[in-house]
């Protein structure tokens, strides 16, 4: 089904990712790329996070297009009138600063990237890790806010060149698995291996022929769950269509690799041996297939499903639904939602009749909204399980809050699977046998000439900002000293940290625009007694050295396994630095965007080789680290010290770029950029 080949690239010149990154690396190294987008996004989560930063840091204008959207912070559930507050600011920065702005419930961020932005040979970062436009020949990359302020500065984004693996695609999907199956199929052998992990995934061969641009995107944005950097698809007539389709045709070239092309390892996928597949809590690698699944539990009753957002809101995966359960009414005790990926793919699917007939059925269709990927919409109740064609399943990240007692889960499927789920009453069923129907496209652009603000290159430097009562300026943050002295205030030796548990998502993200009340939230779902260990930690005055607190660092530390899975959101380091952080300690870190964020934000991203024999409350002590850093000293001394004891460690800081140092010794982005 799924073979994966280690090798070693000896030409990388023959890819197209290589070409792709060529193009824009603007460091005359191909090693070490300094890499300049064309294109930004951020949605409410975050825009007002970067946007603040960037103001603190000299901006001016947005230098290139900025596509601000209003897709996850939709609901003004909580906090009172906050979230539509971010959104008005949202409209006055795109006004002041020249950039786009998408309404509520107009489009998820990716959907309107995919119709009005991405195109072949282009690069997009967004702050959102699913940015990911590979099928349309973009190189999309989802990153912390702190990296989109530097391509607003006109700054760069610095990597060592990635590793490149081949996807190759062959024959066809059987019928009734879909989009979702194969990218669960493809995570579950690639994630606990590492094998993508910051790599650039790039699909080639004959299968992809056989697969709709609908079908390509939906496993496409899923590979972020594989850990990867980015991805690329060849491109062909489907891919020249679907731009014509939306307005484009300029936007098309065809791509792909040379044939003297190699790669850093291979990933065969026979598309034919692929089955319908269910991931169980409590991530998309714990994937069965549904045959496998029910084997051993031949009888789940869901209660709940959702289809929608990014991966699952096409206009192909909602036909198919309709397909599938027909005219039969949902069963009264079964909830159905659909949320169209946006207002064009909504408007289509009415004039089609499709919506009518689901709703007929008893299916509730929503608007353009990504609550449900992330625990603000459609949250399940008490000792359920959701299935969802969505992107995640982590912990908690459906809504519940275990600190009140609530348990819930999310399984991830394919929209079909779900519709034949929900056909049968909400016993779980594989969609082995399902009629498809042929329906064109009409891509219908008034919708957004009429809603969306355009803002590019038309800046306006007098217009005012407009601030809500919730929306704060940062604090300020001190430059590293000499030496750096960390107490441990938290422990977590799971094998694996999600940025859903640094920072929890749901009803928290309404306060992401201001900082000092988002910390609250900080690890609340993980370790509770963390933000009161951190916060005691600003008033201690004795330590167990003769310090200098004039030459010495000190603040919290965290220390884990492997953090950083999951979200590109910066919040999960930026709580931590305002409550007193200074670094965190791991094995490895799951991302480089998590390691990026720590960067940013002044928290050094150490490294060791077991955490063993650190406990809570526990002091490490590292002298001289502003020099280690500076001079780039990779291992650094440290001294753990307990109440009963001091030993010596060994720390590392690895694969840090020059201007990463810099930040760390300044003590963040912001004091970074303040330099004249």
């Amino acid at each position: 089904m799924i073979k994966l080949k280690s090798s070693k690239a000896k030409n990388k010149t023959g890819t197209m990712a290589y070409k792709i990154l060529q193009a824009h690396n603007h460091s005359g190294d191909m090693e070490n790329l300094k890499l300049k987008f064309d294109s930004l996004a951020s949605h409410d989560i975050t825009y007002v996070g970067v946007i603040q930063t960037a103001k603190a840091s000299g901006l001016s204008q947005f230098p290139l297009p900025y596509v601000l959207t209003n897709c996850h912070n939709s609901l003004c559930a909580v906090g009172g009138t906050i979230n539509a507050d971010d959104h008005k600011f949202g409209l006055s920065a795109a006004k002041k600063y020249g950039g786009d702005f998408v309404p509520a419930h107009i489009a998820v961020i990716h959907q309107y990237m995919r119709e009005v932005m991405a195109s072949c040979g282009k690069m997009i970062l967004g702050t959102d890790s699913h940015t990911r436009y590979g099928p349309l020949g973009t190189m999309g990359i989802g990153e912390g806010g702190g990296e989109l302020v530097k391509q607003l500065l006109n700054r760069t984004y610095d990597i060592n060149y990635p590793e490149v693996i081949a996807v190759k695609l062959e024959n066809a999907p059987r019928k009734g698995v879909g989009p979702q199956d194969v990218a669960l199929a493809l995570i579950r052998e690639v994630f606990a291996k590492d094998f993508a992990k910051n790599k650039v995934l790039e699909f080639i061969g004959d299968g992809i022929a056989n697969l709709s641009m609908d079908y390509r995107i939906g496993i496409d944005v899923m590979t972020t769950e594989a850990a990867c950097l980015s991805s690329i698809w060849q491109t062909d007539d489907k891919t020249r269509d679907y731009l014509n389709q939306h307005g484009r045709s300029n936007d098309f070239c065809e791509l792909k690799p040379d044939e003297s092309a190699e790669y850093d390892g291979i990933i065969e996928i026979d598309l034919s041996q692929i089955k319908p597949m269910i991931a169980m809590p409590f991530h998309p690698s714990n994937a069965f297939t549904i045959e496998e699944y029910l084997e051993k539990n031949p009888r789940l009753e869901i209660e709940q499903a959702v289809v929608g957002g990014c991966a699952g809101g096409t206009f192909e995966n909602i036909a198919i639904c309709r397909d599938i359960i027909g005219d039969k009414p949902i069963d009264s005790h079964l909830n159905f939602s659909i949320y169209p990926a946006s207002q064009p793919i909504f408007y289509e699917l009415n004039e089609k009749g499709i919506i009518n007939q689901l709703m007929n059925a008893g299916t509730v269709i929503r608007t353009a909204f990504c609550g449900p990927c992330f625990g603000a919409g459609d949250v399940p109740a008490n000792n359920t399980i959701s299935i969802r064609h969505v992107t995640r399943n982590f912990p908690n990240r459906e809504g519940s809050r275990p600190v009140d007692g609530q348990s819930a889960s999310v399984a991830l499927m394919d929209a079909r699977s779900i519709a034949a789920t929900v056909k049968n009453g909400g016993l779980l069923t594989a969609a082995t046998e399902i009629v498809e129907s042929s329906y064109a496209y009409n891509y219908n652009p008034d919708i957004y000439k009429a809603r969306v603000y355009k803002g590019h290159k038309n800046p306006k430097p007098n217009h005012e900002l407009v601030f809500g009562p919730n929306i704060k300026e940062w604090p300020s943050f001190e430059e590293l000293k000499d030496n750096m002295l960390m107490r441990v205030c938290s422990l977590i030796h799971d094998e694996v940290t999600t940025t859903d548990e640094l920072i929890p998502s749901g009803e928290a993200s309404s306060y992401r625009s201001n900082p000092i009340k988002l910390a609250e939230f900080t690890l609340s779902r993980k370790d509770p007694e963390y933000r009161d260990r951190a916060k005691a930690l600003l008033q201690i005055k004795d330590f167990p050295l003769d310090i200098d607190p004039k030459t010495t660092t000190i603040g919290s530390v965290v220390v884990s396994n492997k953090p950083g899975d999951g979200s590109a959101r910066e919040q999960a380091a930026s709580c931590q630095r305002v409550l007193g952080g200074v670094a965190n300690i791991a094995l490895s870190y799951a991302t480089k965007r998590y390691k990026s964020n720590l960067i940013n934000w002044g928290l050094a991203p150490f490294t060791i080789d077991n955490i063993q024999d650190i406990k809570i409350d526990d002091y490490i002590y590292v002298e001289g680290i502003k020099d280690a850093i500076i001079n780039k000293k990779l291992e650094i001394d440290a001294v753990l010290i307990s109440p009963n004891s001091k030993q010596e460690i060994k720390l590392r800081l690895e694969d840090l770029q020059d201007e990463e140092r810099e930040i760390l010794v300044k003590g963040c982005l912001i004091n970074y950029y303040k330099e004249p």
